[in-house]
């Protein structure tokens, strides 16, 4: 039984009551890191909600609720992205977005969460991806392309497509982009197909662990079935739950992850790939409108799951600053303090109000640069970036992920 105190808020002139029991679930589930927050209010200083929202995401709040066993935090955790922004800053090393999990699942066990969210669960449930399509369609981005089915004895590489490249018809071209600049780099790669399971990365960013830990052991089993060890991705989504979360499924690691920037820039820096000095007269030939006969701009859209989380700002900007005719421009939020698209902790599956999408801000940014191609390496920030850029009236850029930029400008075998 849940052992209740009262607490009453002098300042605020209200009484809340604190439930041990809570405490000690959000003591346990953070092992303790909740408990280093002293208080500096750093956390919400910094949550780009703040610029976008009246009425900021108040993380310092939510971390003292939980400290003390405050239930009133229900509504305001599912805001957050996961962005990491607050939790670079913190003084002490507070794992906050652990702690919105903890929250998360508890509210879980509560049953009060926010719609849209089990529809989410139950679609990986009976159709293995979030987006409720057929798992029979995802091979289809694949078109009439002769895509390599993994083979062990053949590839060196599993090639992770991920559901939302798999069956959003604009990403799907990323996915056919990134085919052919690792056939172009000489990788040895094979996809799955109708066979690539959902990563589970949907399921823990909600916060739902029980069945983040069934769905990762599932995938798991289709990997060591298909004889995978290597694995390149095309989400950073699913680079980093692969990469940082998998650990805790798996009893020894069983196989290893890059984000397909990482060994693209490598091969680039050890003159693997080159790039054809005739891309841009190409491109113009092909009627490509974010071509121009001059030199092109172009910023880049950091993802956080591969920046902040990962700490991987160098390979596409390497890539990027590698292909000859492009001069690469910083936008005034880069690298660890770039701005969140907004698409990160389940949000992609939940509606944000116009006015208060952090890919508006990060679009108005990068006009600011006089760029006329916004880049970026996640699905989630391109999709929100170019909703964004409809939604805004702008037509003077475009936004490609860095891939799509590649395949154009590699230098493709005879």
């Amino acid at each position: 039984m849940a052992k209740n105190l009262k607490l009453f808020d002098q300042n605020a002139c209200d009484t809340y009551l604190l439930n041990e029991d809570l405490w000690e679930k959000v003591d346990e589930r953070t092992s303790g890191s909740v408990n280093l927050c002293f208080q500096c209010g750093e956390c919400t200083a910094v949550c780009p909600w703040g610029i976008v929202k009246e009425g900021a995401l108040k993380v310092r709040s939510i971390l003292r609720g939980a400290q003390l066993g405050i239930e009133d935090w229900e509504k305001d955790i599912w805001l957050c992205t996961n962005c990491d922004q607050c939790q670079l800053y913190c003084p002490r090393g507070v794992q906050i977005g652990d702690v919105f999990q903890a929250l998360r699942s508890i509210s879980w066990e509560k049953r009060e969460v926010e719609s849209g969210l089990p529809g989410m669960l139950w679609s990986i449930y009976w159709n293995d991806n979030p987006w409720s399509q057929p798992p029979s369609e995802r091979f289809a981005w694949a078109g009439n392309s002769n895509v390599p089915v993994y083979d062990p004895s053949k590839h060196e590489f599993l090639l992770y497509i991920g559901c939302t490249s798999s069956f959003d018809n604009r990403l799907q071209r990323v996915a056919q982009a990134l085919v052919r600049v690792l056939t172009a780099a000489g990788v040895r790669f094979g996809c799955l197909g109708a066979a690539e399971p959902c990563c589970g990365e949907p399921v823990k960013s909600v916060g739902h662990a029980p069945y983040f830990y069934e769905t990762a052991r599932s995938t798991i089993r289709v990997f060591k079935d298909a004889g995978v060890e290597k694995v390149i991705t095309l989400s950073p989504h699913c680079y980093d739950v692969f990469k940082n979360h998998y650990n805790k499924v798996l009893e020894e690691e069983q196989f290893e992850v890059v984000h397909y920037s990482q060994i693209l820039a490598d091969l680039l820096e050890g003159g693997k790939v080159e790039f054809s000095s005739e891309w841009i007269a190409r491109a113009l030939e092909n009627h490509y409108s974010w071509v121009t006969p001059e030199e092109i701009l172009v910023t880049f859209q950091d993802p956080c799951y591969l920046g902040r989380k990962n700490n991987e700002y160098r390979a596409p900007r390497t890539l990027l600053s590698g292909i000859p005719g492009i001069k690469f421009l910083e936008m005034e939020n880069h690298m660890q303090d770039g701005l969140c698209c907004g698409g990160g902790g389940g949000r992609m599956w939940l509606e944000t109000p116009p006015g208060e999408r952090f890919s508006d801000i990060r679009v108005m940014q990068a006009l600011e640069t006089g760029a006329s191609i916004l880049a970026t390496a996640c699905p989630f920030c391109l999709v929100c970036l170019e909703d964004s850029m409809r939604a805004l009236g702008k037509e003077n850029m475009f936004v490609l992920d860095v891939a799509e930029l590649l395949d154009v400008a590699i230098a493709k075998p005879g």
